[in-house]
């Protein structure tokens, strides 16, 4: 195995209340089938729960039942949120998978990921607004696998949970008792995702006064956390690099492209379902083509009101018209969902598509020249530093 520098990356991404049930159909294997061929199922047994939602009287919750369930409780507030927005975050722990192939495999990765929950407990504020902690072990790396002629799988893990900061709701001049006008009425655990990870920090280093990501930040605790937990043999991700500046736009350009996956994959199985149903409706076409021998089946009785028909012929007939009608509402549905569907593809693709215009010229500059771009970022780092302490 050739030799690499191992490196801890820990990746944050924001989610709307839509986006509960895709996220959850991934991290929770309950997709029938994945476009991803690295997933292998027979494996999905070795994927280790650190956290799942369970409800008061014991049973699995869905992420959607488990955050509402914290809304009832009083333990989440979305007071202040707009409809929009984004109320659910997921953490991604990660090593590159030679690390573990180099340090005891899977029983050394189930101890490295539990340690790194109990410092996602710690970044979340608590299990509770935890919903969901899952290290996977059934995505196999092609590239080291090949590498050494036999199944490699990469460990990682996903912690699903809500963002929450402590905010203070103070009284307004409106009390009665205007003594107490600008103090603490009572802290509520507020939803919001961009003051729990603000992309402009201040902090102290040494006798400067610097501004940094809050992701950077995390970045450090999750190295230093690890290396005090006395894990060994690999280094922080690069302070300052491109790198760094893309780990985040890199890690939601690939949940898109998996959302859009997951997509494709459902419409497939959608189209799967409405061919059997232009099957099944083959049958109907063929029903009206016998109505001229239904009409047959009935003789005119004494009354011109009534008809006579066969035991037998009465069956074939009503049968028919109930799978005809059957058919009809199975029809609707699916058509439904496909539209349905449709609309969300759409606005998936359009939101990968802004996501690469916006990102692709930043791209093609760090395959280019990284050396270059990494200068450039330093330089603009530094003025929006002099900057902020200018104003100060």
């Amino acid at each position: 195995m050739a030799n690499k520098t191992h490196r801890t990356v820990v990746r944050n991404a924001s989610y709307r209340g839509g986006e509960f049930n895709l996220r959850e159909r991934h991290n929770e294997r309950k997709n029938e089938s994945y476009r991803n061929g690295d997933i292998d199922p027979a494996r999905a047994d070795m994927n280790i729960h650190f956290k799942q939602a369970v409800s008061p009287t014991g049973e699995l919750e869905t992420y959607e039942q488990a955050f509402n369930r914290l809304l009832d409780e009083g333990k989440i507030v979305r007071r202040g949120l707009k409809p929009d927005a984004k109320v659910f975050d997921e953490l991604v722990f990660d090593v590159n998978t030679a690390y573990f192939e180099n340090n005891g495999g899977y029983e050394y990765a189930k101890s490295f990921f539990a340690e790194a929950y109990r410092l996602a407990v710690r970044e979340a504020g608590g299990e509770d607004y935890i919903l969901s902690a899952v290290l996977h072990a059934d995505e196999r790396n092609k590239a080291l696998s090949d590498e050494l002629g036999r199944d490699v799988y990469h460990l990682h893990l996903h912690v699903v949970y809500v963002p929450i900061v402590q905010k203070e709701e103070l009284w307004s001049k409106r009390t009665k008792d205007k003594s107490l006008v600008g103090k603490v009425k009572e802290v509520i655990p507020q939803i919001s995702h961009s003051k729990k990870w603000p992309m402009r920090v201040p902090v102290e280093r040494g006798d400067k006064t610097v501004i940094v990501n809050s992701y950077s930040l995390l970045q450090d605790r999750f190295y230093e956390h690890m290396r005090a937990a006395g894990f060994e043999g690999f280094e922080r991700g690069e302070r300052g690099s491109v790198t760094e500046h893309l780990d985040v736009l890199d890690y939601k350009i690939q949940q898109d492209r998996k959302t859009i996956a997951d997509l494709s994959e459902q419409k497939r199985q959608l189209r799967t379902e409405a061919d059997a149903l232009v099957e099944a409706t083959k049958v109907r076409a063929g029903i009206f083509a016998r109505q001229e021998e239904i009409k047959t089946m009935a003789r005119p009785g004494k009354s011109g009101n009534t008809v006579f028909v066969s035991n037998a012929d009465w069956k074939r007939v009503s049968e028919m018209a109930k799978r005809c009608i059957l058919l009809d509402e199975k029809l609707k549905g699916a058509e439904k969902q496909i539209n349905s569907l449709k609309v969300d593809r759409d606005t998936w693709k359009t939101n990968y598509e802004r996501l690469w215009n916006e990102t692709k010229d930043f791209i093609k500059a760090i395959r280019i020249s990284p050396n270059r771009l990494r200068a450039f970022i330093e330089e603009q780092r530094i003025d929006k530093s002099r900057n902020w302490e200018e104003s100060r």
